[in-house]
């Protein structure tokens, strides 16, 4: 695939309209900046980007940003693949930090959830109240006890594991439309595991630290296309 980029510290995959103290969450933990096609619109000074990747419908000044970026502004031109998902196709990085993909429209929203369970490698998108991520087959989370976890289904996923919850998930079998895991609680370190990815796990946005240890040391394969390394 042309126009493959890649890094060797985490990457933030900045979208639309985002809020701004996200976003400079985002970068202390992930210094390599891309935007998502209009992410770029609006940017703070003194904050510029690694690459532009999209269909650049939305993105002003294209010729200035071209005359910038030179080819690291990456036009695609197929409408298969939202902006989020062209930008996960064309970049390599140990994690990414995805900022301006939640709280706006909410197919905008749904899609990138989709693209959570899609992928296997550590994604983590940052919310105004929230950070959500996928769960893939499992991982542990260092939390202290009374701490929301809510696990939603993108679809049919059996939980094989579920320790440090105060309902207890184990054994239960969660689907869109049939079962959700909204609003429980820890009890302490929580352990889950599922026979395969398809849950995503939905934290307060004070565990950002916890989430992403706990994404960076899962340490497993997991379904999902990998995208070709990055040159």
């Amino acid at each position: 695939m042309e126009g493959r980029i890649g890094f060797t510290r985490g990457a933030t995959l900045l979208g639309a309209a985002p809020e701004r103290a996200a976003l400079e969450e985002a970068l202390r933990r992930a210094p390599a900046l891309v935007c998502a096609d209009g992410g770029a619109n609006g940017l703070p000074a003194g904050v510029t980007p690694e690459a532009v990747i999209g269909d650049l419908d939305s993105l002003e000044n294209v010729a200035g940003w071209a005359a910038r970026l030179g080819p690291r502004l990456i036009r695609v031109e197929e409408q298969e693949t939202t902006d989020l998902e062209k930008c996960l196709l064309r970049v390599e990085a140990p994690f990414f930090l995805g900022v301006g993909f939640l709280g706006g429209r909410v197919d905008h929203e749904l899609a990138a959830l989709h693209a959570l369970v899609a992928d296997p490698r550590p994604i983590l998108l940052l919310g105004r109240e929230d950070v959500v991520f996928s769960a893939g087959r499992g991982l542990a989370l260092d939390l202290p006890a009374g701490v929301r976890l809510s696990l939603l289904p993108m679809r049919r996923v059996l939980a094989e594991a579920g320790a440090g919850l105060r309902w207890p998930v184990g054994g239960l079998v969660f689907e869109a439309g049939a079962r959700i895991g909204s609003s429980n609680e820890t009890t302490g370190p929580v352990s889950l595991g599922f026979d395969r990815p398809g849950a995503l796990v939905i934290l307060p946005r004070a565990r950002l630290d916890a989430a992403l240890s706990g994404l960076l040391n899962r340490g497993e394969t997991q379904e999902g296309t990998m995208p070709d390394g990055a040159s």
